[in-house]
């Protein structure tokens, strides 16, 4: 099979056919269309860009200002024996796990384009540093979807160890081999004021949040035409035939493949999957979280498409994400016997989240942000008070 697409010929007919009939879609419903774009813009507006624009520009900031490497210092005994990076990608680590995707990637290619890591240890952060946030998960996924303040902890912690889990298995990437592996050397420039910093990182972080945008209002209009076409509906039906001995239903299989290409769709479309026992919508929960969904990694690939890493590390990453996540809160929701009532009060919490806007969330952002900008000067106020007590 591989050597047959590798054949240019057929990967254009391919292409070209599937461009005809995304073409065809468009011009015979262009209403649903329009409509689903339309609400990509409104998540663009009201959810993405208030919780990703202020982690963008405070990552930026971060790299920029040599605040990472004064980290890295502190840090180093930490991750070089734990993921072998060093101690400077526990920025990407951190702002990883705050601000969500695709912030972690972004930070781990700033890392490396300023030669604070390798183009070995920027492979391996790519593979397990680009997170979902704890707000996603804890409000969105647990109250929001499954109606439990519980399960949205659950998943969190299972969606954290996953990734801890990855970082550990990627540390043997290449092996030893690289350990002496020599940085990318930028061009020497005098350190940045504080002024230029927040100018070039404000610039970066629009455009990076542009083109986020983006993809995200284009894979929502391309999921409803899917939809529409009957094209989803077919491939879930063929997929619940295929594993109906492990008991998949058509209904999981097309959340399932609704949060492999996105994954807000895709969680959503778990609110109408009661017919699937709880242990199981916990663990495609856990997945598509893992997993982050073809939109996110077009993103993340947006950004090191020119940077010369490698994006099979990060897909295999992901990939391994979402597998164990969905491990992890399979046998967790066994094990701690987690029920989800179905009360007033969930549906007053669901209610509140559906009327989430602009500046709220904006607001929920910059107290994160907030919080990890003084984490990061504690940080470095220890290190020096460190330095100043040697000598």
């Amino acid at each position: 099979m591989t050597r047959i697409l590798r054949r240019r010929w057929l990967t254009d007919l391919l292409i070209g056919l599937a461009l005809a009939l995304a073409a065809a879609g468009l011009l015979i419903a262009p209403k649903t269309t329009s409509e689903a774009a339309r609400e990509g813009l409104y998540i663009c507006i009201d959810v993405l860009i208030p919780s990703l624009f202020p982690f963008f520009v405070l990552s930026t900031m971060t790299i920029e200002l040599g605040l990472a490497h004064r980290i890295g210092k502190v840090l180093e005994p930490l991750m070089r024996p734990l993921f072998r990076v060093g101690g400077a990608s526990a920025a990407a680590v951190a702002l990883g796990f705050l601000g969500g995707y695709p912030v972690g990637a972004r930070a781990a290619l700033t890392l490396y384009e300023k030669g604070q890591c390798s183009k070995t240890e920027a492979e391996r952060l790519l593979a397990f540093c680009n997170n979902s946030g704890p707000a996603f998960i804890l409000g969105a996924a647990g109250v929001g979807i499954l109606g439990s303040t519980k399960a949205g902890w659950l998943l969190f912690l299972t969606h954290g160890a996953a990734s801890v889990t990855v970082g550990i298995l990627f540390r043997f990437y290449r092996g030893s081999k690289t350990d002496g592996e020599t940085r990318r050397t930028p061009p020497s420039v005098p350190p940045p004021t504080l002024s230029d910093a927040f100018t070039r990182s404000v610039k970066s972080s629009f455009a990076s949040v542009f083109y986020i945008s983006s993809f995200v209002i284009f894979f929502t209009a391309a999921i409803r035409l899917l939809y529409t076409s009957g094209a989803l509906p077919a491939a879930a039906k063929g997929l619940s035939v295929l594993f109906e001995p492990l008991g998949l239903t058509r209904d999981a299989a097309q959340n399932l493949l609704t949060g492999l290409i996105e994954i807000t769709s895709g969680l959503f479309a778990l609110q109408g999957g009661a017919a699937v026992r709880l242990a199981g919508r916990m663990a495609m929960a856990a997945f598509m979280l893992g997993w982050a969904g073809l939109s996110v990694h077009c993103q993340v690939l947006s950004f090191i498409g020119q940077s010369g890493l490698s994006p099979r590390t990060y897909i295999a990453g992901k990939l391994l994400h979402g597998c164990i996540s969905a491990a992890y809160a399979f046998v967790l929701t066994n094990i701690a016997g987690l029920e989800i009532p179905v009360t007033e009060t969930i549906a007053e919490q669901v209610e509140t989240i559906a009327r989430l806007r602009f500046f709220d969330t904006l607001g929920v952002t910059l107290t994160a942000a907030f919080a990890a900008a003084v984490l990061l000067l504690l940080l470095i106020c220890g290190s020096l008070w460190r330095r100043k007590r040697r000598k």
